[in-house]
């Protein structure tokens, strides 16, 4: 019998024993912890998405009974929206400590035409130290700094921030390319 397999009786495990199973269970919670973290980051994006979806379509409900789009929101909904929402943790957005937004902006390339979006802010208003904002652990936020958003656009050449060109960086849930 191999030596390992021998136990006198009433004798406990030994320190190595003990060690060598605790090694084990180590490696086996980093194996199982990277990709349950990934999976997660993506069920952000996919609840954001469905979100999204459902803040479009109480939006378009709203625009017929109202004939328009409301005012813009900083940070948070538009009040009236909620009548045609389900009971949901508005304004909380997937991922934690981030805040839907709704932006109805004058566009400032084009003069007249307006940017209409529902967007994810990430950080504080008065935030200026994008190390404190907690942005997605995603391969499309990168680069994200204080004006970034993730945002679904409704109408318009929308953008991440009103003060930002087009490609400034950000992640367009429903644009093309």
């Amino acid at each position: 019998m191999p030596w390992f397999l021998k136990r006198e009786k009433n004798k406990g495990f030994t320190l190595m024993e003990i060690l060598i199973v605790i090694g084990i269970i180590v490696i086996l919670g980093t194996v199982i912890y990277g990709p349950l973290k990934t999976a997660r980051d993506k069920a952000y994006t996919g609840r954001a998405r469905i979100e999204f979806n459902s803040l479009n379509t109480a939006l378009e409900f709203y625009k017929i009974d109202y004939g328009g789009y409301p005012a813009d929101v900083n940070r948070g909904l538009p009040n009236g929206l909620e009548a045609y929402l389900a009971g949901e943790d508005w304004p909380n957005a997937p991922w934690p400590g981030a805040v839907y937004d709704w932006d109805n902006w004058e566009d400032p390339d084009v003069p007249g035409a307006r940017i209409i979006q529902f967007s994810i802010r990430f950080c504080p208003i008065d935030e200026t130290d994008p190390e404190n904002c907690p942005f997605p652990k995603e391969e499309w936020a990168e680069d994200f700094d204080i004006n970034s958003a993730v945002y679904y656009c409704v109408e318009g050449s929308c953008r991440p921030h009103n003060n930002q060109p087009v490609d400034y960086p950000g992640y367009c849930l429903n644009c093309d390319g």
